[in-house]
């Protein structure tokens, strides 16, 4: 069962994304099938369209009369919510790469990964600004981390690690990560991450010398 899944498959939307998986579906199918009035439904799909989970998808007429019937389904974007595979595939990738690469290799290769990791334009602005939309992008991905002031830097201390999986298998890819912080930063970045057991991120910002 996937993250969205065990959060919102009991839910009336959880069932509502269910159905939808199984194939489109106008409003008035959807409250046939859930026992629910039009508008209620329509609620709910307001909501999962916000939060890009479902979309429209056209209209269907029914008959020769009455209003077409708007057809809903899960939006492209959505589907890596409920899949499981991501996680175990780069986990066992990473693995084998790092079975047939020397340390020195995997630490490049992941470098050049970090390079392509950045899904938004540089920070601007004033260093700790910049820890702090480092610190954000992590919480973004996955992570759970808060930006702390060290002397003349700045330290993203994180509570566990969204990539926990794949640093397991692979400690060189806190290196991705590193270089995906200096890209956004502009600033030196370097890990000290704990990887002693279940990993949690650290990350110091600071001017470069």
């Amino acid at each position: 069962m996937s993250v969205w899944e065990r959060e919102h498959g009991g839910t009336t939307r959880g069932q509502i994304v269910t159905l939808l998986r199984a194939g489109n579906r106008s409003v008035e199918e959807l409250a046939e099938a859930l026992g629910l009035t039009d508008n209620a439904v329509r609620a709910h799909l307001t909501v999962l369209q916000r939060e890009q989970i479902v979309e429209s998808v056209g209209v269907r007429r029914e008959g020769s009369v009455g209003k077409p019937a708007a057809i809903y389904a899960i939006a492209p974007g959505a589907q890596p919510l409920f899949s499981r595979a991501y996680s175990p595939l780069l986990s066992a990738l990473l693995a084998e790469l790092r079975a047939h690469a020397a340390p020195s290799a995997m630490r490049k290769l992941l470098k050049r990964v970090g390079k392509r990791m950045l899904p938004r334009a540089r920070a601007t602005g004033a260093l700790e600004a910049r820890a702090q939309a480092a610190s954000n992008l992590l919480n973004e991905l996955g992570g759970s981390t808060h930006v702390e002031r060290d002397a003349n830097a700045y330290l993203i201390c994180g509570h566990g690690c969204p990539l926990s999986e794949a640093v397991v298998a692979c400690p060189e890819v806190c290196g991705a990560v590193e270089q995906m912080l200096t890209d956004l930063t502009g600033a030196r970045v370097s890990e000290s991450c704990d990887r002693s057991g279940p990993p949690n991120c650290l990350f110091r910002v600071s001017t470069p010398g």
